[in-house]
């Protein structure tokens, strides 16, 4: 089959992820094992008991963490994508499962790349709010109106139905109200830290620019969609120059999927934790199957499944 694998990002966290996974699977068990950074991951993945996990700087990690070790389950089982992607945070394990970095130094870029978010969103009077049910033009037109109070974008372009916008508060919120004006049918507040894939962000994409020149890339073995493009890129712009415009530049996860549906995929399999990009695929490219892998009772069923959904395209 061909598969594209879309990893989860930032939002989808929660205590008690992946501990089953580290329990009955070595390859993921090595993962954590090996990961360098200056907290016990395993303890916040898995316990949480001081309320660490949705704090950026500890999300991140955990997240990748949690998405390379079950790449590397899978890899065993001989599922491997032939495409991938990833929202936001979730782009670093799309690269790291096109063989562009190893598990250890996913997990360390992302531990840099959370502390400078942090950093960058710190003292801010920041919003991003989820627009549901309004046209990309009407709500660029609201943040242009509500630009005189300040730096307000759309952000994330999820799916059909489903923008994000963020930047400083007082813009957000009048842009919100501008949106709903407009027929936007809610405007939900979005419990996040900072005003990511914002120009906000710009100090956050500053410190990565500089901490990429200590990393090594290597070419990646199978396609990776890039948030800020909603493609494959080509050989005009370098990986690194995209993972700083990305932190600080909007999200194009509806392009992207569209991306992956035209690449001819059979089916796309979400690395969770969570099952919120399958919703945005089954809104996005309702025509490709998608399959959510988060534990490990997900694992020794996806074969079959992945069987299963085969035999159904035969027939």
């Amino acid at each position: 089959m061909k598969l594209g694998f879309l990893f989860a990002g930032q939002g989808s966290q929660h205590a008690g992820m992946g501990a089953d996974l580290y329990e009955q699977y070595p390859a993921f068990r090595a993962v954590y094992d090996s990961a360098e950074v200056d907290f016990d991951l395993k303890e916040v993945s898995f316990t949480d008991s001081q309320g660490l996990i949705n704090q950026t700087r500890y999300t991140q990690p955990c997240m990748v963490a949690f998405a390379a070790g079950l790449t590397a389950v899978l890899r065993e089982k001989g599922i491997v994508p032939s495409v991938a992607a990833g929202l936001s945070l979730g782009e670093y394990s799309a690269l790291h499962a096109a063989g562009v970095f190893d598990a250890a130094t996913a997990v360390k870029l992302v531990a840099f790349r959370g502390k400078a978010m942090e950093e960058a969103a710190a003292g801010r009077e920041s919003a991003m709010m989820a627009v549901l049910n309004l046209d990309r033009a009407p709500l660029q037109d609201a943040c242009d109106a509500a630009s005189d109070l300040g730096c307000v974008v759309i952000c994330n372009y999820n799916c059909p139905g489903q923008l994000v916008i963020g930047g400083e508060k007082a813009a957000v919120e009048k842009a919100a109200a501008l949106a709903k004006e407009k027929g936007a049918r809610r405007c939900l507040p979005l419990k996040v830290s900072g005003p990511f894939h914002t120009p906000l962000m710009a100090p956050a994409g500053d410190a990565l620019k500089a901490y990429f020149e200590t990393v090594s890339f290597a070419q990646p073995r199978i396609p990776v969609i890039f948030n800020c493009l909603g493609t494959v890129k080509d050989d005009t712009v370098t990986i690194p120059e995209l993972l700083v415009r990305q932190v600080q530049s909007s999200v194009y996860m509806e392009d992207s999927i569209r991306s992956m549906a035209a690449m001819g995929v059979d089916a796309i399999v979400e690395i969770g934790p969570g099952k919120a990009l399958s919703g945005f695929v089954k809104k996005t490219a309702p025509e490709v199957p998608v399959v959510a892998v988060e534990t490990a009772a997900d694992v020794e069923a996806l074969p079959q499944t992945l069987e299963g959904l085969m035999k159904k395209e035969d027939a």
